[in-house]
């Protein structure tokens, strides 16, 4: 982690890029926009007021461009004033039963990649792509999605993939972080710490997006609790947060995305807590639903009146 000290003025604070799909509505793909076209989108993110961009591989994979391509979004990204302190990956599981190896190899790229442009930290996950019955749902976490298998011999496969990721990080000076997801290894509090102190790599932390556990329509632990245990591992954070009733005496459970400061969550509190742990991370806003990098821009704007002076 950085040895900057950070404070709510210097703190880097990113726009992910989620409400942004790769797939273009003519059926061709971010990786082969002309440069104009991604000048438009990044005048999106410099227009919400950010100054940091998380180029997230659910809208572009940086790690498959080619040099050319890469200098000329990095070239971009550098007019349009913006930094990169992370790249996030999304649904690409190593352990993904028909495509593991292939997600392997491009993780093994992805931190070479954010290596080469400057970036400080990559987040992993072991989420598998959605189902038909998640795509077709409003929000998608309502319905079912694949579940990691409980197989001792899928969990050290697991372990030693990222401890293989670990490795390579910390020789080029980057850092891991795994993110939280549900049904994963890393679904809940205690089975995400169980993960990293198996991998046992001092580059190798947990993302604590515990909005990915209480959007949930069943019952989870309390996010206090949860941050409690997974603080002292906290890096690179996807922050988001959501509305959460839950009815005692029917079980009923519904939730819905909120802007940071009204969800069920105190990122007041579990913010200190990380802190007070040692955590100095970027963060990522993140937001589901209507216009995301909008109110992802009014989380940003609380997390600078939140975080130390």
């Amino acid at each position: 982690m950085s040895t900057e000290k950070l404070n709510r003025h210097n703190w880097p604070i990113a726009a992910a890029m989620i409400q942004y799909s790769n797939i273009l509505p003519d059926g061709s793909s971010v990786q082969d926009q002309a440069p104009e076209d991604w000048a438009a989108t990044l005048a999106d993110v410099t227009d919400a007021g950010f100054t940091e961009l998380d180029p997230t591989d659910s809208w572009i994979r940086l790690a498959d461009l080619s040099q050319s391509r890469l200098d000329t979004f990095l070239g971009l990204v550098r007019e349009a004033g913006l930094t990169i302190p992370a790249i996030s990956t999304a649904r690409r599981s190593i352990i993904d039963p028909e495509r593991g190896a292939e997600y392997l190899e491009y993780n093994h790229r992805v931190i070479e990649t954010a290596a080469a442009i400057g970036a400080k930290e990559v987040s992993f996950g072991l989420f598998y792509a959605l189902t038909e019955a998640q795509k077709k749902a409003l929000w998608f976490w309502t319905a079912q999605g694949i579940t990691s298998p409980d197989d001792p011999e899928t969990w050290k496969k697991a372990v030693d993939g990222i401890r293989e990721l670990g490795r390579h990080a910390q020789d080029v000076g980057i850092g891991i972080s795994l993110e939280m997801y549900e049904d994963t290894y890393l679904g809940t509090a205690d089975s995400a710490v169980r993960f990293v102190t198996d991998v046992d790599l001092p580059s190798v932390g947990i993302n604590a997006d515990l909005g990915n556990l209480v959007r949930l329509h069943r019952p989870v632990e309390h996010w206090r609790t949860m941050m409690q245990k997974v603080a002292p591992f906290a890096r690179y954070w996807h922050v988001k947060n959501y509305f959460r009733t839950e009815d005692a005496t029917t079980g009923l459970v519904v939730t819905a995305p909120a802007p940071l400061e009204f969800g069920v969550i105190s990122y007041r509190e579990a913010i200190r807590t990380a802190i007070a742990h040692g955590f100095q991370s970027a963060f990522l806003c993140e937001h589901y639903g209507g216009d995301g990098l909008s109110v992802s821009a009014t989380n940003r704007e609380y997390l600078r009146r939140i975080l130390p002076k």
